[in-house]
């Protein structure tokens, strides 16, 4: 088999960040809400459906309400305030479909009769502008506070209103099975449930493992790398975006997505190193909460061909990530090496005025993906530039592009994003096209909202 694969640039001026294209429903049940905190300093009032349902604050106001029904088994009916914007995070209650999402994992503080609120960490301004900068395409995009975890934003798209089937008449049995039977799956939570390849982002891996093995003293090093590339025990070629790629330091190797110097350093590495650093970035992870639950992203395991394991280096082969993942990649860099636990949820109010925090409140670190020194390189050598490439899916006729960095906002915070726009068509692909710079452009808007 004799394959080329190249990728394209376009640097951009306000991000710290790398980024790819490439191809791309569970529901959550109720958890709990961890341990309790009753301190008088954290006691305050539910919202003021109280008499009714609980419910969920995005930025201290709340997103849902209740109105009564009249029945005695459902007295109140969930009503949704931007009900698509916020379905990735609410999910949906239905007197005739159940629930999802947090209205499931926090029912017993949401029910009639025990009436509280559950506060999120989103951010209104930055879901919005993220919820905009997709729009109607498909993908997903989250934001998160690179130090504490708190994610700012959480978005997939097309989304649906939940709204519209929280009753049990004609009108929501209708709207059910029109959103259950769209192909294009409006009810998948793709930010935290869609794990797929994810393309030259997850070459910040590849280098992070590089510098911290010892592979190269520097981000300036040169690599040795030919500008065209064979796979180890194959005939497949893996070339360059361009002729600087030729031997290119990790420094220009980002900055100019050369995958034919990171599928090379894959193949350097060795499956086994790079899977253990994929595992300190939370790949292979099955128990990661926000605290809603979250898709596995995995690195392949010890079956894999080694011509296969090479082309990890470039985030193709069986490589997987969800865009949550990859944010969290993003903001190891922004954050001295540390993976933060990211977390939606800041408190739950009860209705007795008291708050209980879930186990993932704190947020915080969740260990060290890469040494100090080599976060501070990757983030000199990413700089403040953008990069895209293109690789079109398995079928020739559509892609992805991925999109991941970060910036720092007025208030001094570091913010890192993850975005994915998928069933781009391939033709699109070229440098300068509208397919590839889908997520940089999507990234920008959510920052700008934040800065």
């Amino acid at each position: 088999m004799h394959t080329t694969t190249r990728e394209a640039l376009r640097v951009s001026g306000v991000l710290v960040a790398l980024a790819t294209v490439t191809s791309g429903c569970s529901q959550d049940t109720h958890t709990g809400t961890g341990t309790g905190n009753k301190s008088p300093a954290e006691r305050t009032s539910p919202s003021a459906s109280k008499s009714g349902l609980g419910d969920i604050l995005v930025g201290g106001k709340a997103v849902t309400g209740s109105q009564p029904t009249n029945l005695p088994k459902a007295p109140y009916q969930r009503t949704y305030t931007n009900g698509p914007l916020y379905a990735p995070i609410t999910g949906y209650r239905s007197m005739a479909y159940g629930r999802a999402g947090l209205e499931a994992l926090y029912d017993d503080s949401l029910s009639a009769g025990v009436p509280g609120d559950v506060a999120t960490t989103i951010e209104p301004a930055v879901q919005k502008a993220a919820f905009d900068a997709l729009g109607d395409r498909q993908g997903a995009a989250v934001a998160l506070d690179a130090e504490s975890g708190k994610l700012l934003a959480l978005v997939s798209t097309p989304s649906y209103d939940p709204a519209q089937f929280s009753g049990r008449g004609g009108k929501d049995a209708q709207a059910w099975k029109s959103a259950n039977a769209d192909s294009r799956s409006p009810m998948l939570n793709r930010a935290l449930k869609q794990a797929d390849a994810p393309g030259a982002t997850f070459s910040v891996v590849v280098a992070a493992a590089a510098l911290d093995q010892g592979l190269y003293t520097t981000v300036d090093d040169a690599t040795v790398s030919p500008f065209t590339y064979v796979l180890p025990l194959s005939t497949t070629r893996v070339t360059g975006a361009s002729s600087q790629c030729e031997n290119a330091s990790i420094r220009l190797a980002l900055r100019r997505s050369c995958t034919n110097v990171f599928t090379k350093m894959a193949a350097e590495l060795g499956q086994d190193r790079l899977r253990a650093a994929a595992q300190k970035f939370g790949f292979d992870d099955d128990t990661l909460k926000v605290p809603l639950a979250v898709a596995e992203s995995s690195y392949p395991g010890d079956s894999t061909t080694a011509p296969a394991a090479a082309l990890t280096g470039m985030g193709a082969g069986d490589v997987r990530a969800t865009p949550l993942e990859m944010a969290r990649v993003a903001a190891a860099v922004a954050n001295g090496g540390q993976l933060v636990s990211p977390q939606l949820v800041e408190r739950v109010t009860k209705a007795d005025g008291t708050t209980q925090r879930p186990e993932t409140a704190d947020g915080g670190s969740a260990g060290q993906a890469m040494s100090r020194g080599t976060a501070d390189a990757l983030q000199a050598a990413l700089g403040t530039g953008g990069q895209t490439g293109w690789v079109p899916s398995g079928d020739g006729d559509l892609a992805a592009s991925w999109f991941i960095g970060s910036a720092q906002s007025s208030d001094g915070r570091r913010v890192a994003v993850a975005v994915r726009v998928e069933d781009l068509p391939s033709t699109a692909g070229a440098e300068e096209s509208v397919g590839g710079r889908a997520a940089a452009e999507a990234a920008e808007k959510i920052l700008a909202s934040v800065s």
